[in-house]
């Protein structure tokens, strides 16, 4: 069965106040598309779940972020992304700052669908005085004390792969999976976007996320832009370094959002060409 569907199909799909984890890592291949048409949309209230970059930042410059639960926000070649800088600074949103390894341990529960898991992670620092409603647990085989992670359970997971089959087998031909089938697997729906379609098991044999994951696929072509998703492309470090100078600036932000994102994919991606 084909599961192809647009961003604005997968949009749609989506409510306020529902909790979307966003795959991907810092700058690296976001599912911006998707991300983009959020941005465009009436969503609010929503609970973002992600090893942040520019995805948690278009969102919150949007207005659509209530609550955060991140192991860090950055566009790696530049450290502080700026609209999740604001917003943070502005009290704007509730921030959840977790160990990176927590977050990766709240959706392996969920995808397990376990209430929590044990791990030493954020032990002796300050995760637990930020974060009061941290517990720990006591070994039950022994004496010592360990975190307990809640899962992080997530309404819909949005990620994005280099190739992927209409029925939502996919793959990633770069260095890192980022966690990504985590995200789809501790979601009631999962929705995927990749750079091509294709029926080429060659290009398949790598395939980390597999079809009973995934709700819906969204062939998107530059669909990352302007993070990275290797082999296929570099981070855009010019229009990343064009975004985040945007970002600090009102009137500069205002332009920036009516020339590349007061549009469709389509529209985005032909506003970027030009800019080039």
């Amino acid at each position: 069965m084909s599961k192809l569907m647009s961003e604005d199909d997968v949009v749609a799909e989506l409510r306020s106040g529902m909790t979307i984890g966003i795959g991907g890592w810092g700058s690296r291949r976001k599912p911006m598309s998707l991300v983009r048409a959020i941005f465009r949309s009436d969503l609010t209230d929503l609970t973002i779940v992600s090893y942040g970059g520019p995805d948690v930042g278009l969102l919150c410059a949007a207005g659509k972020v209530k609550k955060l639960v991140y192991g860090f926000v950055s566009l790696d070649s530049i450290p502080l992304e700026p609209h999740f800088q604001a917003a943070r600074k502005a009290a704007a949103l509730e921030a959840v700052e977790w160990d990176e390894g927590m977050v990766q341990w709240g959706l392996y529960a969920a995808a397990s669908r376990l209430p929590f898991l044990p791990t030493r992670a954020g032990l002796g620092s300050d995760v637990m005085r930020v974060n009061p409603g941290l517990k720990k647990v006591r070994d039950p085989y022994g004496e010592e004390e360990l975190l307990a992670v809640p899962a992080l359970k997530l309404d819909a997971a949005l990620v994005h792969l280099n190739v992927a089959d209409a029925r939502g087998n996919a793959a990633f031909h770069g260095p890192d999976l980022y966690f990504d089938d985590l995200f789809c697997q501790a979601a009631d729906r999962a929705y995927l976007s990749c750079e091509r379609i294709t029926d080429d098991l060659g290009e398949l044999t790598r395939r980390r996320i597999a079809r009973w994951m995934v709700q819906g696929v969204v062939e998107a072509p530059g669909g990352a832009h302007f993070t990275s998703c290797v082999p296929d492309y570099d981070r855009d470090e010019a229009f990343q370094k064009h975004y985040a100078t945007s970002a600090k600036d009102p009137a500069l932000w205002q332009a920036f959002v009516e020339e590349f994102l007061s549009t469709d994919e389509a529209g985005y991606q032909k506003a970027v060409a030009a800019w080039r």
